[in-house]
């Protein structure tokens, strides 16, 4: 995402552009995978306090610029959305949190599935994380000379 994509994100969502927004839509840009907030403060190289990252993380998310990911390793992980318009559960994708590296992977040919609730329940997110062993760590464990 350039620069310039990343202004017009932010001014579609209504947030006014700033320095540290831009620099924290960047490293979210940058990253390969979902990242915590400890992450992000160390690619931002302590540029900017851990209190305003999550300033503008928490502006990001009510403003659905990311989602916000809870893969049960007690820190939240965050990805930029990039369903057009409102973001709503036909976008999410299935995520996978390995337990050897500690990594959030993105699943995203694996749709979240819909889950049929009783009447009167209304669903607003859903969270689908798959835990187990990624392809990188399952090679290390196969072979550990690698």
């Amino acid at each position: 995402m350039n620069r310039q994509d990343m202004e017009t994100l932010l001014e579609e969502k209504g947030i006014r552009l700033t320095s540290n927004r831009i620099l924290i839509l960047k490293a979210l840009s940058d990253a390969k995978n979902p990242i915590s907030l400890a992450d992000l403060e160390s690619r931002l190289g302590y540029t900017m306090d851990k209190a305003s990252i999550f300033r503008v993380l928490e502006l990001f998310a009510q403003k659905e610029v990311v989602h916000v990911i809870d893969d049960g390793s007690r820190s939240q992980k965050y990805e930029i959305c990039h369903g057009h318009g409102h973001h709503s559960i036909a976008d999410q994708h299935v995520h996978f949190y390995c337990e050897i590296c500690k990594e959030t992977f993105c699943i995203e040919s694996m749709k979240v599935p819909m889950v049929q609730l009783p009447e009167g329940f209304e669903s607003q997110s859903v969270n689908y994380v798959v835990k187990g062993i990624c392809p990188r760590c399952g090679k290390k464990m196969s072979n550990p000379l690698l």
